[in-house]
């Protein structure tokens, strides 16, 4: 056999048992393996909460109106245990919007765009001074300057009828004239405003598919 042949079989021998050595010490791979996984990063300790509403604490949507533990809180929690959607900021908004609109139907004699929203006493109160101003040929021209001033005075809940009222205090601002049958200003200036304080109390019963509250009572 030739040198050069024999050399080659040489060879090809220790190429075997290199792999086979290789192999036994490194083991074999198939496929796709997984990576060892890396070590977790450290990471520092989670800060604990802010803020973390504790059953029991004040409801600031209550306090922010009207005084802990009064009356009038206590009340304002029952409406809202009667009504868990029941906010009274937001009532609040609803009643500044209230406030302008009956007002100002009021004074236009317009009371019929706002019934839906008075008690019926209350509408015919106003009613008749709306017909009181008509027989007499009296007009009024009246423009909304807004509301310088809201508070929450006084809230009451009955929890046999789920009926609830609560008082608001409004300072209104407003120009009005009151003109005769031939058109002469006889009281108000349109160029001055006129400032007046309401005390209105609005009832609706908690938990009613009427979403609507009712002017019930008015004073000042």
């Amino acid at each position: 056999m030739n040198s050069p042949i024999i050399q080659l079989l040489v060879l090809a021998g220790i190429a075997v048992f290199l792999i086979l050595k290789l192999r036994s010490v490194l083991g074999s791979r198939e496929g796709f393996e997984r990576p060892p996984e890396a070590l977790p990063e450290a990471r520092p300790p989670a800060r604990a909460r802010d803020f973390e509403v504790i059953e029991g604490t004040p409801d600031r949507d209550i306090i922010d109106n009207v005084p802990e533990g009064s009356p009038a809180a206590r009340a304002l929690a029952q409406m809202k245990r009667a009504e868990p959607a029941f906010s009274v900021s937001e009532f609040l908004v609803g009643a500044r919007g209230a406030y302008e609109m009956i007002l100002m139907a009021f004074e236009r004699g317009e009371l019929e765009q706002v019934r839906a929203f008075l008690a019926p006493e209350v509408h015919d109160a106003l009613a008749s001074v709306v017909a009181d101003r008509a027989a007499k040929g009296l007009r009024v021209e009246a423009t909304f300057g807004g509301i310088s001033s809201l508070q929450l005075r006084d809230a009451e809940f009955d929890q046999n009828t789920r009926e609830a009222e609560i008082t608001v205090v409004f300072g209104g601002e407003f120009t009005s004239v009151v003109r005769d049958a031939e058109g002469k200003v006889i009281e108000g200036s349109a160029n001055e405003i006129r400032r007046q304080r309401d005390v209105w109390t609005f009832a609706r019963t908690m938990g009613a598919n009427d979403p609507n509250w009712h002017l019930v009572a008015t004073g000042d």
